[in-house]
């Protein structure tokens, strides 16, 4: 109920030094930081959980996967409440570290706990004793968690210095950087936020083949690599 009612004022933090009424932007900018409240006490329930069972999540991808998604949840709701603030807003807004928080969120809390769901759903719906391979499993979790963790660090270091090259003055009181100029100096963040987004997509597409294989696979069969090639059930003799 607290996120339900706090985030309808949240949304005007978006514009801040805009023609939006000062106090408008006061109440978005006020509302988002209390927002960390509700989101936290969220984040955590969700961790502490897994209070005297932290072993499984060592073992077992598939909750990783969701325990990952709470912490990134956790630290994607700070930073929204950190940039809502309006002296941060007037560093971060219009530059990639915007970018960088948008996909902490999107590739580190919204895809992450839908593939730890996906996994723990595929199996019952389909009858399956388990994942055609829990070996996937663990090489989707790793490629998603570092492309990830590149893409976001990529975004969070290129927003800084796009904000700062931004509010740079030289003596006159003009400009310091161009546009171009700052563009160009981002232009090493973009080629490693390339090489993050690589990593997740690949890890997508194991993922999208490992689910596939379970969908198809024979009943009964419970070896992590037992090929799927059959598309009937077994008959005893065959």
């Amino acid at each position: 109920w607290g996120i339900t009612f706090m985030y309808m004022w949240a949304g005007s933090h978006h514009l801040h030094y805009t023609a939006l009424p000062q106090w408008v932007q006061t109440l978005g900018m006020t509302f988002s930081v209390v927002l960390l409240v509700p989101s936290w006490a969220s984040a955590g329930n969700a961790l502490a959980t897994l209070n005297g069972a932290w072993h499984k999540v060592r073992d077992d991808a598939t909750l990783r996967f969701m325990m990952v998604a709470a912490v990134f949840y956790g630290i994607s709701t700070f930073e929204g409440s950190f940039l809502a603030i309006r002296p941060v807003n007037s560093l971060s807004h219009y530059t990639d570290w915007t970018i960088g928080h948008v996909h902490a969120g999107a590739l580190g809390w919204v895809a992450m706990i839908t593939f730890g769901a996906i996994y723990t759903l595929v199996p019952t719906l389909w009858k399956r004793e388990r994942m055609y391979s829990s070996g996937l499993v663990e090489v989707h979790f790793w490629c998603a968690l570092i492309g990830t963790l590149i893409y976001v660090f990529a975004m969070w270091n290129s927003g800084i210095i796009q904000g700062l090259m931004w509010r740079t003055y030289n003596e006159s009181g003009t400009l310091t950087y161009s546009f171009l100029e700052s563009l160009v100096a981002m232009h090493p963040y973009y080629i490693v936020r390339t090489i993050g987004g690589l990593f997740f997509l690949v890890g997508a597409v194991v993922g999208s083949w490992n689910i596939y294989q379970t969908i198809r696979r024979v009943p009964g069969l419970t070896t992590d690599d037992a090929p799927a090639t059959a598309d009937k059930p077994l008959v005893p003799g065959e």
